[in-house]
């Protein structure tokens, strides 16, 4: 029996809750094994853009887990948690983290915080972890306009061996709902981690 591909997810405070959640679902349903980190500031975005309302961190990670996989409808994969302060978490620890890590959305400030190698939360040192080990790390900001600052990390971001995938959905496969916009950015980072998926053909698939 093959492995399940181990993956890194966090969800950092940038507007794109829907990115991040379909991502997740994705995932699970493709048998994926995910670390799962959630900054507080993703909390609220995650209210304020979906119907969504996780469980305070008082109720426990169980709990959280729990409530995402029923709002997801999946029981497929493997989902852990891990606090926002678990320094002893397998993510922390360039001997034991998942190959691949996703950040998405990712804010300008998560962006600031993986170009000059801050490691302030589990969330950060992840980051720092996929970069120093010159493992995959894959960062989807979703901001308009970009400012220098942020251009500037992203391109040092870049030439430190990240990938970055603005959450620019193009237009071209006929989009007809919100839901087929955000598959769109969540194919291309499924084609990126090296994920089977059936939300988007590449281009030329369907005429071939």
């Amino acid at each position: 029996m093959a492995t399940a591909k181990a993956i890194t997810l966090a969800w950092s405070g940038a507007s794109g809750a829907q990115y991040g959640l379909r991502l997740l679902q994705c995932l699970l349903a493709a048998q994926c094994s995910v670390s799962l980190l959630i900054s507080r500031a993703a909390e609220v975005v995650i209210e304020t853009e979906t119907p969504y309302r996780l469980p305070n961190e008082a109720e426990g990670l169980e709990a959280r887990r729990e409530y995402l996989r029923e709002a997801l409808n999946t029981e497929d994969g493997e989902l852990v948690l891990y606090g926002r302060d678990d320094w002893f978490s397998p993510v922390a620890s360039g001997s034991s983290a998942p190959r691949s890590m996703v950040v998405c959305p990712a804010s300008g400030g998560t962006l600031s915080s993986l170009a000059s190698g801050a490691s302030n939360n589990l969330i950060e040192r992840a980051g720092d972890v996929a970069l120093k080990e010159r493992r995959q790390l894959i960062l989807v900001p979703r901001e308009a306009p970009y400012s220098q600052v942020h251009l500037e990390n992203m391109l040092k971001l870049t030439q430190m061996g990240a990938v970055i995938i603005p959450a620019s959905p193009g237009f071209y496969h006929q989009p007809k709902s919100i839901e087929d916009l955000v598959d769109f950015i969540v194919a291309r980072v499924l084609d990126q981690l090296g994920v089977d998926q059936r939300l988007m053909p590449r281009w030329g698939e369907e005429d071939r």
